[in-house]
C-alpha cells in the first residue's frame, strides 16, 4: 500500500503550457488518472520565489491544489554545472531572458547556452565540464499532504552546440554513456533517459505499485 493518499481520477496539472500538459496526461494515462491543467481552470499563477527546485514545484503544487480542491502536480527542472557552483540551477530559465539591451523580450536559448560556455571558457581548457538536469516533481493534495520526487541526469557539456530536437540547453548537453546531445537524440530515447523520466518512475512507485 501507498504511504501517500490516493490521486482520485482528476489531477490538475499546475502548468499554463499546453505541451506540458500533453506530456504529463500522457504519462499518466496509463493509470486512469484525467488531467486538466492550471490554465484551463484560469488559476493563477504563483511567483517562483524559492531557492530550490522542490520549492518552486511545492509552491506551484500548493497554490494549484488549494485553488482547484483537488491534488495537483508540479514540475520544476533545470540545468545545473558543477565547475558553476551548480548555476544556473534554479535560475535556468532566467539566464535565458534578454535584458533590455539584449533585443526584444523573451527567452533566448541560444544566448543562455553561451552564457554558460563563456563562464566555462574564462575557467581554461581544463575546466570540469560535468553538468546535470534534475526535475522535481511535487504533488500537493487540498488538506495539506504532499509528496515530492527528483530525478536526475547527469552528463557534460560542449561547444559548439549540436543538434535540433530539443529545447533549452538541450544542444550542449550529452548524457553519460552517449555521443549525441539531448538534441540530436531521438525524442523517444530522450524521454526515456531523461531527468524527467527518472523523477516519474519514482512518483509511479510511489502512487501506483
Amino acid at each position: 500500500m501507498s504511504e501517500h493518499p490516493p490521486l482520485g481520477s482528476k489531477l490538475v496539472i499546475a502548468t499554463h503550457n499546453a505541451g506540458k500538459l500533453k506530456e504529463i496526461s500522457a504519462l499518466l494515462a496509463p493509470y486512469g488518472v484525467d488531467c486538466v491543467s492550471a490554465g484551463a481552470l484560469a488559476l493563477p499563477e504563483p511567483a517562483e520565489t524559492g531557492k530550490t527546485f522542490t520549492d518552486n514545484a511545492l509552491i506551484k503544487a500548493r497554490a494549484a491544489a488549494q485553488a482547484a480542491q483537488l491534488p495537483a502536480l508540479a514540475d520544476d527542472s533545470g540545468l545545473s554545472v558543477a565547475a558553476l557552483d551548480g548555476k544556473p540551477g534554479v535560475y535556468t530559465a532566467d539566464w535565458a531572458e534578454r535584458q533590455w539591451f539584449e533585443g526584444p523580450a523573451g527567452r533566448d536559448w541560444y544566448m543562455a547556452m553561451g552564457k554558460v560556455e563563456g563562464k566555462l571558457a574564462e575557467q581554461g581548457s581544463e575546466v570540469d565540464r560535468s553538468a546535470w538536469f534534475s526535475c522535481v516533481l511535487a504533488i500537493a493534495w487540498p488538506d495539506g499532504q504532499q509528496a515530492v520526487f527528483e530525478g536526475r541526469a547527469n552528463g557534460s557539456l560542449i561547444w559548439p552546440p549540436r543538434g535540433t530536437l530539443g529545447f533549452g540547453y538541450d544542444p550542449v548537453f550529452v548524457p553519460e554513456g552517449y555521443e549525441q546531445t539531448f538534441a540530436e537524440l531521438d525524442p523517444a530515447e530522450k524521454h526515456r533517459i531523461s531527468h524527467r523520466a527518472d523523477a516519474f518512475a519514482k512518483l509511479v512507485s510511489a502512487l501506483f505499485a
